[in-house]
C-alpha cells in the first residue's frame, strides 16, 4: 500500500506540473501589453490569472475590431464630407466668377454696346457701279467722287449722282491699291492701302496734283474743316496736318469700356465722324473730341445688298444735310435718313 501511494502521488504531481508548464506556454504567447495589464509575469500563471487573462483577451478583441471599423467608417465619411464642401466652394466660385487659389480664371465678359441705336429710313435710291469696289465715298451736293480698290482696278472716280454713270476716272498704277477719299476744298484727296502713298487730285478735272507720304496703312479719310482724319483699321484715328500732312493727335475710338477697332471709310457729319466699322453692317457715331461712340446706325435691312464675297457696307458721304450710303459691289447707293429707335 505504501508503495502504491507513493507512486500514485507521484503521478499526480507529474500531472500538476505538466498542467502548469502548458499554461505557461499559452500565456508566454500573449501579447507584452496585456501580460503587462493584468500582471501576469512569464511562468507564474495560476489557474485564476489563467482565466482572468483568457476573459480580458474575449472581451478586448470585440472592443478592437470594433473600435477599428468604427474610426475607418468615420474617416470615411470625414472624407466624403470634405470632399462634398470643396465641390460647393468650387460651384460657389464659379457661379460668381471669383479666382480660386488658381484654379478658376476669371473670365470678364464684353461689355455691351452702351450708346444708342438708331434706325433708318431710305430717302431716296440710286444706281451704283456693282463693278466698284467702293473704298471712299464724297459729295459736293451735285457730284459724287468714289475711290475704288483691287490691284489692277483702283481708281478715283467723279460719278453722276442720279444716273450712277462715271464721267472722269483717274486709274491708279496696278502696284497700288486705292483706299479712302476726301474732298478737301477744291482738291480730292486719296489714300492707298499699305504702300504709305496720297494722292492729291483737283477735283473738278482729277487732274494728279501731288502725292504724300504717311505712316502705316490707309483706310478711311475725311476732313473736318481744319484737320484731315485718317483710319488704319485699328480703333485708332488719326488727325493730320491739310498742308504737311504729318499727324497732330491721335484719339482711341470706344464705346464704353470697349475699344472699337477696324475702323474704315469716315465722313464728317454735323460735327460728328461717321466710320464704317469692316464686316459690320452698323456705321459708328463719335465725337471728335474724345473718341467716344455716340450712337450707332444700324443698316442691317438695308434693302438688295448682293451676296457676292467681300460685298460689305463700306462707303458714306454727307452735304448739307443730306446722308448717302453703299457698299462695295453694290448695285445701288442710298440715302437715307437717321430715326431714333
Amino acid at each position: 500500500m505504501p508503495g502504491n501511494f507513493e507512486r500514485v502521488r507521484r503521478e499526480m504531481l507529474l500531472r500538476s506540473r505538466q498542467r502548469t508548464r502548458t499554461v505557461c506556454s499559452a500565456t508566454a504567447t500573449l501579447p507584452t501589453a496585456l501580460r503587462r495589464a493584468i500582471r501576469i509575469a512569464p511562468g507564474e500563471v495560476s489557474k485564476r490569472q489563467r482565466g482572468r487573462a483568457i476573459f480580458l483577451m474575449a472581451k478586448q478583441a470585440p472592443d478592437r475590431r470594433s473600435k477599428t471599423r468604427t474610426q475607418t467608417k468615420r474617416h470615411s465619411n470625414q472624407w466624403w464630407i470634405n470632399g462634398a464642401f470643396i465641390l460647393l466652394v468650387l460651384a460657389a466660385l464659379v457661379a460668381i466668377g471669383l479666382p480660386g487659389s488658381g484654379l478658376l480664371k476669371r473670365t470678364t465678359p464684353q461689355s455691351s454696346t452702351s450708346a444708342p441705336v438708331y434706325s433708318f429710313e431710305v430717302v431716296n435710291i440710286y444706281p451704283h457701279d456693282e463693278q466698284a469696289f467702293c473704298q471712299g465715298l464724297a459729295f459736293d451736293g451735285k457730284t459724287l467722287f468714289e475711290s475704288t480698290g483691287q490691284y489692277g482696278q483702283s481708281s478715283t472716280r467723279r460719278v453722276d449722282l442720279k444716273t450712277g454713270k462715271v464721267e472722269t476716272q483717274f486709274q491708279l498704277d496696278p502696284r497700288l491699291f486705292g483706299e479712302g477719299l476726301t474732298l478737301m476744298n477744291d482738291r480730292v484727296i486719296q489714300l492707298t492701302w499699305r504702300q504709305g502713298l496720297g494722292y492729291v487730285y483737283n477735283a473738278k478735272t482729277l487732274q494728279l496734283l501731288t502725292t504724300f507720304s504717311y505712316e502705316g496703312e490707309g483706310w478711311g479719310l475725311t476732313y473736318d474743316g481744319i484737320h484731315l482724319i485718317m483710319s488704319d483699321g485699328s480703333e485708332k484715328l488719326r488727325f493730320l496736318d491739310p498742308v504737311s500732312f504729318s499727324p497732330v493727335k491721335t484719339i482711341l475710338v470706344k464705346d464704353g469700356s470697349r475699344s472699337i477697332r477696324q475702323l474704315n471709310e469716315l465722313e464728317f457729319a454735323g460735327g460728328q465722324i461717321l466710320a464704317n466699322i469692316w464686316h459690320s453692317n452698323r456705321i459708328a457715331i463719335i465725337a471728335p473730341g474724345t473718341g467716344n461712340v455716340t450712337g450707332w446706325i444700324d443698316l442691317t435691312t438695308l434693302p438688295g445688298k448682293p451676296l457676292r464675297q467681300e460685298a460689305v457696307l463700306n462707303g458714306i458721304a454727307y452735304h448739307d444735310g443730306r446722308l448717302f450710303v453703299t457698299g462695295k459691289y453694290w448695285p445701288q447707293l442710298f440715302e437715307i435718313k437717321i430715326l431714333k429707335k
